[in-house]
């Protein structure tokens, strides 16, 4: 068969193997506390792309120290961390896949303990720092961030553009500018979370003019040839009073005008205790709500598991690639069984696994 998962799609001058990426995960596993990727991360990554991924796309990193989720979250804010990442995009290369770097602030939802090692805010004795966000509010459970100043707002679109130019230099074929998740960008997107009566709040272009500046100060940092994608979740699941689907749908519009080429569309993240009617391909809609109404390419996220479920998504056109995430945490070589079950040859099997590839007959040890 032909199959609309494993076609080749191309943005500006990256040309994707196939539709089946990677989606950022957050690892927690710099251990040097100083935002350097480790082999963790290689081979974390290095396995994606050894197992067929079209895209293969880095975690949440920082765009300067306090922007880390946790301390020991991966950055890009200096040339030791350009120098590591080099290693792991290079290895992503050489086994055919994409590499992408999602880049991220966390805003209020900094300065946490890792997943496995407890909850909320570290304290400065465990070596956490002071969060910021739009407006005073905190994050439940969390410690209350302090307001940023319009001074302060004004240097972040650089702050992004800066850490793009350091992914250029790691070799990274393209940026995510993260603005989902309840992370600093979405924080002022969300009435619920930004309360300013300033230039950034209120009216949804106020809401939006950071995240639009970023994009527009990426676009101008790293040229017309070099691939943007923003992440969005598509809602706060508390409509209409937070932000919603309609919202995506128009800054997923103003952003490509600004110069994004793909949104990702995820949901959620900005407050806790919401019901979120999760299940198979839960947040499929959202991303065919933006690739419709927006007129942009998106990435569909959120309980793709299977085979046949993920090429109806390309297929049926609700999507232009699909971002999957757990299922390639339990199975790394998730493209070579999918293209298997869909009946698709491809050829990039890595060589030293050939002797197990699906071509060889089943009785053939």
């Amino acid at each position: 068969m032909s199959s609309a998962l494993f076609s080749p799609f191309t943005i500006r001058d990256v040309t994707f193997r196939n539709r089946l990426w990677v989606a950022p995960m957050c690892q927690y596993s710099a251990e040097g506390k100083d935002g350097v990727p480790t082999d963790w991360h290689l081979v974390h990554l290095g396995s994606f792309a050894r197992g067929g991924a079209g895209l293969v796309v880095a975690e949440a990193t920082g765009v300067v120290p306090e922007g880390r989720i946790s301390r020991y979250c991966t950055g890009i804010w200096n040339d030791e961390q350009v120098t590591a990442w080099r290693r792991t995009v290079d290895f992503v290369h050489s086994q055919g896949a994409k590499a992408g770097i999602q880049l991220a602030h966390a805003g209020r939802k900094a300065s946490v303990h890792r997943e496995w090692e407890g909850e909320g805010t570290l304290s400065p004795a465990d070596d956490g720092w002071e969060t910021v966000a739009p407006s005073p509010i905190a994050f439940p459970g969390y410690a209350m961030p302090r307001e940023l100043s319009p001074d302060e707002i004004r240097l972040l679109p650089g702050v992004w553009a800066a850490a793009a130019r350091r992914a250029v230099s790691a070799g990274f074929d393209l940026v995510e500018i993260h603005a989902a998740h309840g992370y600093l960008l979405h924080q002022f997107l969300s009435p619920l979370s930004n309360l300013r009566d300033d230039e950034w709040g209120g009216s949804l272009e106020n809401r939006a003019r950071l995240v639009l500046d970023v994009v527009r100060a990426v676009r101008a940092e790293v040229g017309d040839d070099f691939p943007i994608f923003v992440r969005f979740s598509a809602t706060d699941w508390v409509e209409p009073e937070g932000w919603t689907v309609d919202d995506t749908v128009t800054v997923a519009d103003w952003v490509r005008e600004a110069g994004a080429d793909l949104v990702d569309v995820s949901s959620g993240g900005l407050i806790s205790g919401v019901r979120i009617p999760a299940g198979p391909g839960y947040q499929v809609p959202f991303a065919t709500a933006v690739r419709t109404g927006a007129h942009i390419p998106t990435g569909a996220v959120g309980q793709i598991v299977g085979a046949q479920q993920a090429e109806a998504i390309i297929a049926s056109g609700e999507a232009d690639a699909v971002f999957v995430g757990r299922e390639f945490l339990r199975d790394p070589h998730l493209p070579l069984r999918v293209a298997h079950e869909l009946g698709e040859t491809i050829d990039y099997w890595p060589k030293q696994y050939l002797r197990a590839s699906f071509a060889i007959r089943p009785d053939v040890a």
